[in-house]
């Protein structure tokens, strides 16, 4: 039977990043009370992460939103924040992003997504934690050339060191789950965007640059594809698994948009939105990078009533709303 989160004690590691800061907030507006976590792992500015936190802070009721800085990979440390805090439910969605820095740094990622993964279900366990969400990626899908990309689909040819910790992170929740029985939800994002975008994502840097009238890197012929998904479609599907999770034991959703859009067609999109023509540089494809992604929601449809609402359009001039008028 699923539940809400009203009244109840959630955390959420990767509180003051990009997913994990609307989903905070969401919690926030179901009047639950949120602990955050993050180490600021300086990927990107600290400086952008305070202002989300701030932000949150700045729409949080009294005491209901505290924010925790630490390693998830400190197990003695995460296994006291779960024992003073008890929260109800977990919504694991810190990790390593990135397919070309992963691999620069396979080792890294192993050990924050894998290791942390590991010492957030342990500490789970310790605790009495009744349910458990845990961010995957669409990238464990790799190059599958049968599409739409369907959860029961193979996974076992990662082609990126971030890729293969998110399928090593699915395995081993399953294993956890198996042995302590805990209700926990593996979300397969597909390439989110919208308001608080790391700026490393294209969208992200590509608005800035071309507002800037500065060129933009290509990479390929434009022919590759991504099924973009904007964030509050993402938060919607999130909130879904975790009420609903209870009911399916150890259970995988694809989050996607449903409408993939090729790269090139893409840049032409942001190009109108932003008011300027695109210049492009053009360089051969990257290693570690898919040539499409596109999400089956049938799955998710079905047993979250998941149903993705923002179009690519909409989604650009909403995030280029949010990201024109801030500084960099």
């Amino acid at each position: 039977m699923a539940v809400s989160s009203a009244g109840s004690t959630v955390l959420i590691t990767g509180a003051a990043g990009f997913i994990g800061s609307h989903v905070a907030q969401a919690m926030l507006n179901r009047d639950s009370r949120v602990i955050g976590i993050d180490n600021f792992d300086p990927f990107y500015s600290r400086d952008l992460k305070q202002r989300t936190i701030d932000e949150i802070l700045s729409s949080a009721h009294d005491r209901s939103f505290s924010l925790i800085e630490m390693d998830l990979c400190d197990t003695d440390a995460m296994d006291r924040v779960v024992a003073e805090h008890k929260p109800s439910g977990v919504i694991h969605l810190a990790a390593k992003a990135g397919v070309r820095p992963s691999i620069a740094d396979p080792v890294g990622y192993a050990r924050t997504n894998v290791l942390g993964t590991a010492s957030v279900q342990s500490a789970c366990a310790r605790h009495g934690v009744e349910r458990l969400v845990i961010a995957s990626s669409s990238s464990v899908y790799g190059n599958n050339e049968r599409v739409p990309f369907a959860e029961d689909d193979p996974v076992d040819h990662p082609i990126s060191p971030y890729a293969a910790t998110k399928k090593s992170c699915e395995m081993i929740a399953h294993a956890h789950w198996h042995l302590t029985q805990m209700p926990t939800a593996m979300l397969r994002f597909f390439t989110v965007f919208g308001s608080r975008q790391r700026p490393d994502l294209a969208i992200n840097k590509f608005m800035r640059l071309i507002h800037a009238g500065q060129p933009i890197t290509m990479f390929g012929d434009g022919s590759t594809s991504r099924d973009y998904t904007y964030i509050d479609d993402i938060v919607a599907g999130v909130l879904s698994a975790y009420d609903s999770i209870d009911r399916f034991g150890y259970r995988i959703w694809n989050l996607g948009g449903d409408h993939p859009i090729r790269l090139d067609d893409l840049i032409a999109e942001i190009g109108a939105v932003v008011g300027k023509e695109p210049e492009i540089r053009r360089e051969p494809m990257q290693p570690g990078d898919v040539e499409r992604t596109w999400a089956d929601l049938t799955r998710a449809r079905a047993e979250l009533g998941y149903a993705p609402k923002t179009s690519i359009r909409q989604g650009l001039e909403q995030q280029w709303s949010w990201l024109r008028d801030r500084p960099a």
